[in-house]
């Protein structure tokens, strides 16, 4: 299994992330749409390319077409939508607070999948990207539409874990290449 492969190039004092991995991957409180299109989009905002590729062949076994190009559509568009209302929100100027985006979002309204899945997969990123204002429309809009809080909390569970297995291993990789340089 491909999660088995980013398990195996984490080091051993990322075992909890190990585990949680496993954890996670077995996960029953989300479909399996919601689980490995969470999983995807965790990764790919992540930006590890091993992560992502890894996550990618596992998801590939859960995931039809639609689910997987939604999947993408949610991390892509959340990757704009994070950056511009976190500035909103963190703007000690609040006149942005009243203006309107001018971006366009379409996909969220027309996402090509359940806007269940959709709107857990914005989350899962927005929670990556640290952005306040997307966390608290998302969550609004699953609990409205009957997603409970602990499918809500796993799907940042998700995020979280993957997002730290990214880390880890661009760490290790910074790592090896300053060793490597010192050496040379």
């Amino acid at each position: 299994m491909s999660i088995d492969l980013i398990k195996d190039a984490l080091p051993a004092y990322a075992k909890d992330i190990k585990l949680n991995l496993s954890t996670l991957s077995q996960e029953e409180t989300l479909s399996e749409q919601q689980l490995w299109g969470t999983f995807l989009v965790s990764a790919l905002a992540s930006r590890n390319a091993f992560v992502i590729k890894q996550v990618e062949a596992a998801a590939l076994d859960y995931l039809s077409e639609a689910a997987f190009e939604g999947a993408k559509a949610a991390a892509t568009i959340m990757a704009m939508n994070n950056i511009y209302y976190r500035f909103v929100h963190l703007s000690s100027n609040k006149d942005y607070q009243t203006m309107q985006a001018k971006l366009r979002m379409n996909v969220i309204g027309n996402p090509g999948v359940d806007k269940v899945d959709f709107e857990l997969w914005s989350l899962a990123v927005s929670a990556i990207n640290g952005c306040g204002m997307c966390i608290d429309s998302h969550e609004q809009q699953l609990l409205g539409h009957g997603v409970s809080k602990e499918q809500i909390q796993t799907a940042v569970r998700i995020a979280s874990v993957v997002h730290a297995a990214a880390a880890t291993l661009e760490g290790e990789a910074a790592l090896a290449d300053t060793a490597v340089a010192a050496a040379a």
